[in-house]
């Protein structure tokens, strides 16, 4: 009743106001004056009624005064965790071909970035001594030749003696093995190809002295490529063969993932690791030697596992984990303290091994501002 005759005292007051702007204003200065009074006690008037009205509002309104928070709706997932360590690129075929006889180079016949095959010739050194000796060797070898021939068909016949006969078939065959000998060197005046790759540096120029003191081309191939790095024995239980790996390298601004493909057996005293490889195809042959590589190897894995932010995790007086989550509370929701179990964290996500349940709401946004038993609004 009491608020009734507020609104009706309102309308009545209005209804004087209007009337009175309906009326011309008086000409003299007292009436005037006499008049501004009447119209200011009506405006304190309606002033105190318009409070009156905005209290009973926010009294009913229960709503509006509600701390407005977001959500995160729980659902399990899988929670990988990785270690991170660096290493550098390296590549097995990455050598200094060096020559394998001493001479003069003769003849070059590659190329910086030429492409080559397995076998194929690089350089050639000056071999026309040895070839001389292989010719005056084949020239003995023929005389020997022809004298075991008629030795051994006298010997068939049984004329001449047994001695005549072995000197002449240890004579040929001792040229025959020197001539063998002779060629198989003069293979080492050939500088070829170890394996399939391309040339990286010619070191050695026509003209030049080889020896095998002295490289002369660098050979790379880079289609098969490999990062090992040193990890901690504290892994070791944890790390094997074949583990999923994401290797990052920032100068060429790409992310692989492969697998582990050898784990180290012996633990380095001087710094407590062992040696992890991780190999690399580079078909695209961009990946350099002596790249820089961020390794991340996973040493853990949960299915159906429970995560979220990290940042949402808070720490109670007790020292104790706990996270915010709302119940449905009439209209509105209430804040409830739940105390949780934290297991491994990785890139700002928590695994929560104890007290959280799938679809359950743990607040987001407000999360640092809201008690326990606090009545919230969900944005």
């Amino acid at each position: 009743m009491k608020n009734i005759s507020i609104l009706l005292i309102a309308i009545s007051l209005f209804s004087c106001t209007s009337k009175k702007k309906e009326t011309t204003l008086p000409n003299s200065l007292e009436s005037l004056r006499l008049e501004k009074k009447k119209v200011e006690k009506i405006k304190d008037s309606l002033d105190l009624v318009l409070t009156q009205i905005e209290t009973k509002i926010e009294q009913l309104d229960t709503v509006k005064k509600l701390q407005p928070v977001t959500v995160i709706n729980i659902k399990p997932t899988v929670f990988k965790h990785f270690i991170h360590i660096q290493g550098n690129t390296e590549t097995d075929k990455n050598i200094v071909v060096r020559p394998l006889a001493n001479g003069q180079i003769t003849g070059v016949f590659v190329k910086e970035g030429q492409n080559v095959y397995k076998g194929q010739t690089l350089m050639q050194i000056d071999d026309a001594v040895l070839r001389n000796s292989i010719s005056e060797v084949e020239n003995q070898l023929s005389l020997a030749t022809t004298t075991f021939e008629r030795q051994k068909r006298l010997w068939e016949q049984k004329i001449g003696s047994e001695m005549q006969f072995l000197q002449a078939k240890t004579q040929k065959e001792a040229l025959e093995r020197k001539i063998k000998t002779l060629k198989s060197q003069l293979k080492n005046y050939k500088i070829k190809a170890p394996f399939s790759g391309v040339v990286d540096d010619v070191m050695a120029k026509l003209g030049d002295l080889a020896s095998p003191q002295i490289p002369a081309v660098r050979l790379l191939n880079l289609r098969k490529m490999y990062i090992e790095s040193d990890v901690s024995e504290n892994y070791l239980k944890d790390i094997k063969r074949g583990n999923e790996t994401i290797v990052s390298l920032p100068t060429i601004a790409e992310e692989i993932k492969t697998k582990i493909s050898k784990v180290g057996n012996y633990i380095n005293p001087d710094n407590r690791s062992f040696k992890v490889r991780v190999d690399i195809n580079n078909t695209k042959q961009h990946i350099k030697p002596n790249m820089l590589a961020d390794v991340n190897i996973k040493d853990y894995e949960m299915k159906n596992a429970i995560v979220i932010p990290s940042n949402l995790v808070q720490i109670d007086e007790n020292g104790k984990p706990f996270v915010f989550v709302i119940l449905k509370d009439n209209d509105a929701y209430k804040v409830v303290k739940k105390l949780v179990q934290t297991g491994k964290e990785y890139k700002g996500k928590t695994l929560i091994l104890k007290g959280l349940n799938p679809n359950d709401q743990i607040i987001n946004e407000g999360s640092r501002s809201v008690s326990e038993g606090q009545k919230v609004k969900v944005d």
